[in-house]
């Protein structure tokens, strides 16, 4: 038997995974207390906001996949925040931004946090226990402080010169001056009490009243454009998800403006092959997905953004026609050109959550690049996003900057449901790897016959780049096969070995739903666990 780097978790009554170990435990602790999926998720995600800041936190946003075991259906919740009304192409070009906005700094806070409001939002309709119980454990570990991890001490160290422009970050993230190390206690205060006032008074507590004031004021003072008016605005959209099928399963996704109809269109590609007849770790497989990642960025690059200011052709895009017709132009080798793709942030957190009763959640949730912004609103102690910054500034472009409209987003949260039940609640954390590593779970749990665990832990691979690597070519983890390096070489792909468990191949986690176990995964490319009981 492989050995797994985690077991695989077991159990009957409910079961959550996250990428770190204290917000699976408080997700696992409102289970018992008899809470629904959505209650465990939003304590899952509020506590990951403290624990996890470099990955996502209030300031972020947030994608929902919520499957009701009442009515049998699967909801969206799009959680991502708009343009804020000040925010247009003719601003930052006055400001000598011609091509790109800026990834850091206040003038990088160009949309509204969208995850608190997605937390309420859910909460109001599916939520069981009191919503200010959902909060407690991120208020507690913020109040009395909780042990850096490894990855949050490392990326902390990696952008420290970023977190000290800005002195309300400095003090919240860089306690003395310096990057804390792993196992240093780390509270947050200013947080605590923002996340105080959210339990208390719900969304208004964040978009309305003192805080708003504050993250607002912020950002101006330090020369940004949000406004006061722009936060009470907001709210979230319950959205009709997308799907397909696969090989006797139904594939859902969020739609449009989240990537996920990608990871949906190369799985109807794949239905053209016997991928169960390659093996998972050769360079048959590697090659076909790779190829068929290509195709569908291609269609994903031309047309995602907000469809509410453009015209996506989804059912073109997720027709079995068009996958077959796509399908010809897989060759045996790496005929397909690379495609100038952008540099996107992969600094996210995906949870996955079941309960007793049936009930799921998928959620994945973001800052965008790590620590988002780089910039904390004030005395709220929330770190704001930047996933604004990946509007595009060319008057051309299907995603250019507009006010009042949300961007391409890599946010993607995934089902698979078989008989109209679901069998797999999955999702992980990555930019360009996110259609890729979801595609490589339910391909090597679908075909290959994998548990969760052992489809997480299994060596991944990286077509494309993210942001700081300017580099886009094909990562292949060092646990594959030399004959899957070499195989891959001989078919043209630009390969570049990268470490064991590297962390740019993303945090996956996973939850497969039997007749009578749960049985779930975590990645150990993160610090999280996956927990029953």
């Amino acid at each position: 038997m492989t050995r797994t780097t985690r077991p695989l978790a077991m159990a009957c009554n409910g079961m959550v995974s996250s990428p770190h170990y204290l917000a699976s435990t408080a997700g696992l602790q409102v289970l018992q207390e008899g809470g629904s999926a959505v209650d465990a998720a939003v304590a899952v995600n509020a506590t990951l906001g403290v624990v996890y800041p470099h990955m996502t936190g209030p300031g972020g946003d947030a994608f929902w996949l919520i499957h009701d075991a009442e009515s049998g259906q699967v909801h969206g919740l799009n959680g991502s925040g708009r343009a804020i009304a000040a925010a247009t192409r003719e601003h930052y070009r006055s400001l000598g931004h011609h091509q790109e906005i800026p990834s850091r700094g206040p003038l990088a806070v160009v949309t509204v946090p969208g995850a608190v409001d997605s937390w309420c939002t859910a909460h109001e309709q599916y939520g069981r226990l009191p919503f200010e119980r959902l909060l407690q454990p991120a208020i507690n570990y913020a109040t009395s402080g909780f042990a850096v991890c490894d990855g949050h001490a490392s990326c902390t160290r990696d952008v420290a010169d970023v977190l000290r422009a800005h002195s309300t970050t400095s003090s919240s993230m860089l306690p003395g001056g310096r990057a804390p190390l792993a196992g240093d206690l780390l509270a947050l205060p200013h947080l605590a009490e923002t996340l105080r006032t959210v339990a208390e008074k719900g969304r208004a507590g964040f978009y309305e009243g003192p805080v708003a004031a504050e993250i607002a004021a912020a950002v101006q003072r330090a020369g940004g454009l949000v406004t006061a008016e722009d936060l009470a605005g907001h709210r979230s959209d319950w959205t009709e998800p997308i799907s397909t099928t696969y090989r006797g399963y139904t594939c859902y996704q969020h739609p449009p403006n989240s990537q996920g109809f990608a990871h949906l269109m190369i799985l109807n590609i794949l239905e053209n092959f016997d991928v169960a007849g390659m093996d998972h770790l050769g360079p048959e497989y590697i090659h076909l997905l790779v190829e068929a990642t290509k195709l569908a960025f291609a269609d994903r690059d031309r047309y995602l953004t907000d469809p509410e200011f453009g015209d996506i052709p989804l059912e073109q895009l997720l027709s079995k026609d068009y996958a077959a017709e796509l399908s010809t132009r897989v060759g045996s080798t790496a005929d397909l050109p690379l495609a100038a793709a952008p540099r996107l942030g992969g600094d996210t957190t995906c949870s996955v959550v079941v309960d007793s009763d049936g009930n799921a959640a998928s959620v994945i949730q973001s800052l965008y690049h790590e620590f988002g912004s780089g910039f904390v609103g004030g005395e709220t102690g929330v770190l704001l996003q930047n996933r604004g910054s990946f509007f595009s500034l060319d008057d051309e472009h299907p995603n250019r900057l507009e006010p009042g409209k949300r961007t391409f987003h890599t946010l993607m949260p995934g089902m698979l449901l078989r008989d109209g039940k679901p069998d797999l609640v999955y999702g992980t954390m990555g930019g360009e790897g996110q259609p890729q590593t979801s595609t490589a779970l339910v391909t090597r749990i679908v075909d290959a016959g994998c548990d969760v665990q052992t489809a997480i832990d299994s060596p991944r691979w990286l077509y494309g780049r993210t942001w700081g690597d300017s580099r886009q070519d094909l990562r292949v983890e060092s646990r594959f096969p030399a004959t899957t390096e070499d195989g891959l070489v001989d078919r043209g792909h630009p390969v570049r070995v990268v470490e064991p468990f590297d962390d740019a191949m993303g945090h996956a986690q996973a939850i497969r739903i039997g007749e009578q176990v749960l049985a779930g995964g975590a990645d150990p490319r993160g610090e999280g666990l996956a927990l029953g009981w």
